[in-house]
């Protein structure tokens, strides 16, 4: 019995070392693609067409970060092994929901099975899994995640209904939005003013905050007519434009920031492929080009600027550039496309290669 306190005594003291040990040797965050060389000549369309993306690898958890072993010592490795040992939770994505990408190059992933934000840090080497909104609180259902440009992060949970802020390290700020939203979904930050734009699904609207919170103004009403949504659920922001993934409508509103006014919408309902059955992510491209999860049919959609489909990626499956019910997507300043591939568990990650007319 002294042999087991003594050891309950010590082992904040070994965790620490333990960690210290860890930090000396930064990890390289590996997509996966060099394991298999056949992966990195995965393109859309296949030939003869010419080729437009490319599979550029995936997300999984804690195994993207690869170390060199033989650098470290018996007891840096020692350490690992005990660091392994006092953490049995998932180290691994279980059911991504959002996806963003930082100016640093940090992916954030929001898990909503694990309740948590996965942050995957190429610039300290390691695999940060952040479990709380605000405070002791913890996140329920993380769904959409928007960056600041200060490198903060927003996260909207469904649940809790707040936009908490955090840190990359896991250092929570002060939430917006508590008592406004009724069950917050899709996010979006607006880079010019800095404003935050939430998709609340159950209000069937659209919330504008600024910054510290305050609620601004609110776009829509329940319908099926042009200015009405039902159920929107994703969001996304480029060039003063707001991309509405209007899910139970079936079709992604676009909107002026400026003045709310709907420009134009992109997709319809039906059976074929490039229709809308229950879209969800929306993102776009410096090109102009318009991605829509459509995840009934395990699809990523592409349209052009003027909301015409050119291609799908996907179907149903759990082999590389298949989906099973996807969710989130979004574009980062590499034109990198991350899907949170839902229910396998992953984000599967696409290069953009232009030529998209």
């Amino acid at each position: 019995m002294i042999a087991v306190d003594r050891t309950l005594r010590l082992a904040p003291v070994l965790l620490a070392l333990a960690l210290a040990a860890c930090a000396s040797a930064p990890a390289r965050l590996h997509l996966g693609v060099g394991d298999d060389p056949g992966l990195s000549r995965l393109m859309w369309p296949p030939g003869p067409d010419i080729p437009r993306y490319q599979f550029a690898g995936q997300l999984i958890g804690e195994e993207n970060f690869v170390r060199d072993e033989a650098a470290d010592g018996a007891l840096t490795r020692f350490f690992r092994w005990l660091v392994g040992l006092s953490d049995e939770r998932p180290r691994s994505l279980q059911r991504p929901q959002g996806v963003a990408v930082d100016a640093d190059g940090r992916i954030l992933v929001s898990d909503v099975s694990r309740a948590a934000v996965f942050v995957f840090d190429n610039v300290a080497g390691e695999l940060r899994i952040l479990e709380y909104a605000s405070g002791q609180r913890r996140f329920v259902a993380p769904i959409g995640i928007a960056t600041d440009g200060d490198g903060s992060f927003w996260v909207a949970d469904a649940e809790l209904g707040i936009i908490a802020h955090l840190l990359p390290d896991g250092t929570t700020l002060a939430p917006i939005g508590a008592g406004e939203l009724e069950r917050p979904t899709g996010l979006a930050r607006d880079p010019d003013s800095g404003r935050l734009y939430v998709a609340d699904t159950y209000g069937h609207v659209i919330r504008e905050f600024s910054r510290d919170g305050e609620p601004l103004r609110t776009f829509g009403k329940r319908g099926h007519d042009a200015a009405g949504f039902n159920y929107p659920t994703h969001l996304a922001i480029r060039d003063g434009e707001l991309y509405v993934t209007d899910t139970m409508n079936s079709r992604v509103q676009i909107l002026r920031i400026d003045s709310g006014e709907i420009l134009r919408s992109v997709g319809r309902r039906g059976l074929y492929t490039g229709n809308l059955v229950r879209p969800k992510g929306v993102a776009t491209d410096a090109d102009g080009n318009i991605y829509v999860v459509e995840s009934l049919y395990d699809n990523l959609l592409i349209f052009n600027n003027k909301g015409q489909f050119l291609m799908p990626i996907g179907g149903v499956g759990h082999e590389v550039g298949k989906f099973y019910l996807p969710s989130g997507v979004a574009v980062d300043d590499l034109g990198r496309i991350f899907v949170a591939d839902t229910f396998n568990g992953r984000v599967a990650i696409f290069q953009y290669l232009g030529n998209n007319q």
